[in-house]
């Protein structure tokens, strides 16, 4: 089966893309590099869904801008299913986040928009809410770079990115079911934590400067927000804990569980 993984190249796309390969599918990255542009009126992407049978979309953009986010996600969601339903895709996967109608970011405003394109869009969908992936501390981490850390308080139930991509490439190989049960990670932790442990494994040496969002998004924030809602709809939990997987990343003698 021709899969096609918009976002390809990214966080979770590049999983996905090894993830098709290893179950003995063809995939297909649409992005910049092999000629296939999301945006601008999605050039080259009539040719890239020729054949294919499901589009798996983790596209990304890097902002805390609702605008920009909005703008993207409307745009790419819009070009997508259009191509899309020209070439014939049964079904449409969509990766989403857990949260995003109960946190009031910016980004999350893109990802709600997104959702609704793809519910309201001419394909049979599905969208699969995960929480933030264990790369998210990174992230954060090198969004500045300086002696100066500066991390949200925040709760979440991070989950490996590998683990994701599996468990959407399952999706993808399924049935369209519209909203799939969230996937979460197996244990609650703090950002500021996982963002000190990495710190520790790195042994950078940062001030590190824990920041409370203002009003109800901070509330939010340090609390259940960004966590499944207790008896919703909950797939089943991914494996590998997030000191696991910094040891993985940077060998074991530098980590210590929080």
């Amino acid at each position: 089966m021709r899969i096609a993984v918009a976002g390809g190249t990214g966080v979770v796309g590049r999983y996905v893309v090894e993830e098709l390969a290893a179950a003995g599918q063809e995939p297909v990255v649409l992005s910049r590099s092999r000629g296939v542009d999301l945006l601008a009126g999605g050039a080259g992407l009539d040719a890239a869904l020729e054949g294919v049978d499901v589009v798996v979309d983790v596209s990304n953009v890097t902002t805390t801008s609702a605008k920009k986010a909005v703008g993207f996600f409307d745009t790419v969601g819009h070009n997508l299913l259009d191509s899309g339903a020209r070439a014939g895709v049964r079904h449409h996967v969509v990766l989403s986040i857990v949260g995003i109608d109960r946190v009031g970011l910016g980004y999350y405003r893109g990802k709600l928009r997104q959702e609704d394109v793809v519910q309201n869009g001419p394909l049979p969908w599905t969208v699969l809410r995960a929480t933030q992936f264990h790369e998210f501390a990174a992230q954060t981490l090198d969004r500045v770079p300086g002696p100066l850390a500066v991390v949200p308080r925040m709760r979440t139930q991070p989950i490996a990115a590998r683990e994701v991509a599996r468990h959407l490439v399952g999706l993808a190989l399924a049935p369209a079911r519209g909203m799939a049960p969230d996937l979460a990670g197996p244990r609650v932790e703090q950002l500021v934590d996982m963002v000190r442990r990495l710190l520790r494994a790195r042994h950078q040496r940062r001030l590190l400067l824990p920041v409370r969002m203002p009003g109800a998004m901070g509330a939010a924030m340090t609390g259940d927000g960004q966590l499944p809602l207790p008896g919703g709809p909950l797939g089943p939990r991914g494996s590998q804990t997030f000191d696991e997987w910094l040891r993985q990343q940077v060998g074991p003698r530098s980590v210590q569980g929080g």
